[in-house]
């Protein structure tokens, strides 16, 4: 087996900053007791300004101003390393979160699907770049090698237990995971490395130090395995951003909507399924909150679609109040069929797919405008062709090209110099049995302009002939 372990070292200011579009402007993340607040975290732009982790925030003020001031939240960090392994979920089913701020995953078995190893990894890190994360990731024999390496290295990969243990040799006693007090006890000793640990006596060792640390060194070794919880994707998603201050436009709440849909999208892709609707709840300071309902008709996962669908449903939205969070929860996740494309697709890139299409103009539009049509056992144009769901079925067949695509709502009368009649006429006598008693003769036309349409003379009323309409 073959465990790698993603290591996010900054993963409570990554938290904070993929949720801001100002992400460069100087920030730092304080903690700690009210008598004595501390900087837990600051960003390039804070550490411009000579602020550090470990300083007091007042210390900082009489550093340095104009640096923004964000709670460290636990509950916004476990959030996220819970999304971090459901996106993991789609590259290997044993996924764990054992350590805190990493993921640990088995790959062994993962290689043939997603390739070797180096090319495995950089997709890795593209897709965590996209998620706004920084990261370490090392690949080891064992998870808890891979996870005490990550301390020290990024980007290595040991593949077999005789490199993994070389590799562990030459890691410093403080940094293999030891309990402070037995790698102090290490470090009095004379002894710096792990390698120099691991080759004094089983037996002296045993005496000294307790069972816990033998089993932590054997499990380093790969001598013990780890018992590991594994991670099961849940059966719903949901998500809260709190935003900065009140937001009034529709503008300013894209970003933050991206983001949010974005986390969506890797979690769909590692669960394997799809959604197929959504909400999203506009939470106000005061009054109830605002419910944006997004429906689909078909199970999709792509983060760019999905936006511009909440997005087509957000614009038009009527905002009573200011917005201070989002809330976007996903419960009607089917499962998801990709399309099936040839490998030379003919189509423009410019082109779309007609489910992508259909979806972006109901968003647009409303879900009454874009409808489907079903065919009926009726031979009067007018009653043939009925309003339907789309892709409900319909138990008949028509022959395309014998029937024009367009009706109009109302015939039109056509001038006698205005066309030329093409071929015989149809006739089409029906509807004694409800009222709607029809007897006409129908024929092909084409204007001067090349239209080619679908006219009809009213045997009841000779006269002149009437457009019902189109051919494509």
């Amino acid at each position: 087996m073959l465990w790698a372990c993603i290591l996010l070292p900054q993963l409570a200011l990554d938290s904070v900053l993929r949720e801001r579009d100002d992400a460069d402007a100087p920030l730092v993340l304080v903690g700690g007791p009210q008598q004595r607040r501390v900087l837990q975290a600051v960003n390039p732009a804070a550490a411009a300004l000579g602020l550090k982790a470990g300083q007091a925030l007042t210390a900082a003020r009489a550093l340095a101003d104009g640096f923004e001031c964000v709670e460290a939240d636990p509950a916004r960090i476990e959030h996220l390393q819970r999304l971090l392994a459901a996106w993991a979920y789609r590259f290997s089913a044993q996924v764990s979160l054992h350590y805190p701020r990493a993921v640990l995953l088995e790959v062994g078995s993962s290689l043939q699907l997603f390739g070797p190893w180096p090319r495995f990894e950089a997709r890795l890190r593209e897709e965590l770049a996209a998620l706004g994360l920084r990261q370490r990731i090392v690949l080891a024999s064992n998870p808890v090698a891979a996870r005490m390496l990550a301390n020290g290295h990024d980007g290595l990969a040991l593949t077999c237990a005789e490199d993994t243990r070389r590799a562990l040799a030459r890691m410093p006693i403080g940094r293999v995971g030891l309990a402070a007090d037995a790698a102090q006890a290490f470090a009095r000793m004379g002894l710096q490395q792990l390698g120099q640990v691991l080759a004094l006596p089983r037996d002296a060792l045993a005496k000294r130090f307790s069972a816990q640390v033998l089993l932590h060194l054997d499990q380093l070794t790969g001598l013990r395995s780890m018992a590991l919880d594994f991670y099961q994707p849940p059966d719903r998603f949901e998500t809260r951003l709190e935003l900065n201050f009140d937001v009034e436009s529709h503008q300013a709440l894209l970003f933050p909507l991206r983001r949010m849909l974005n986390d969506l999208a890797a979690f769909l892709a590692g669960r394997d399924c799809g959604v197929q609707r959504f909400n999203v709840y506009l939470e106000h300071a005061e009054g109830p909150e605002t419910l944006l309902q997004v429906g689909l008709l078909a199970a999709e996962r792509d983060a760019t679609l999905l936006f511009e669908l909440a997005r087509g449903r957000l614009e038009p939205l009527r905002i009573p109040a200011p917005v201070r969070n989002l809330r976007l929860v996903a419960e009607d996740l089917p499962p998801f069929v990709p399309q099936h494309q040839a490998l030379f697709d003919p189509r423009a890139k410019q082109a779309q797919p007609w489910p992508q299409l259909r979806e972006r103009l109901r968003a647009r539009l409303g879900d009454e405008a874009v409808n489907g049509l079903r065919a009926e056992a009726d031979h009067r144009p007018e009653c043939a062709w009925q309003v339907a769901e789309q892709g409900a079925a319909s138990g008949l067949s028509v022959t395309a090209g014998s029937r024009p695509g367009w009706l109009l709502s109302t015939p039109q009368a056509l001038e006698p110099a205005a066309h030329i009649v093409l071929g015989p006429a149809e006739r089409i006598e029906s509807g004694w049995w409800d009222g709607g008693d029809v007897r006409r003769d129908y024929y092909r036309i084409e204007t001067r302009d090349g239209l080619r349409g679908w006219a009809y003379q009213d045997l009841a009323q000779p006269g002149p002939l009437w457009l019902q309409g189109w051919f494509a």
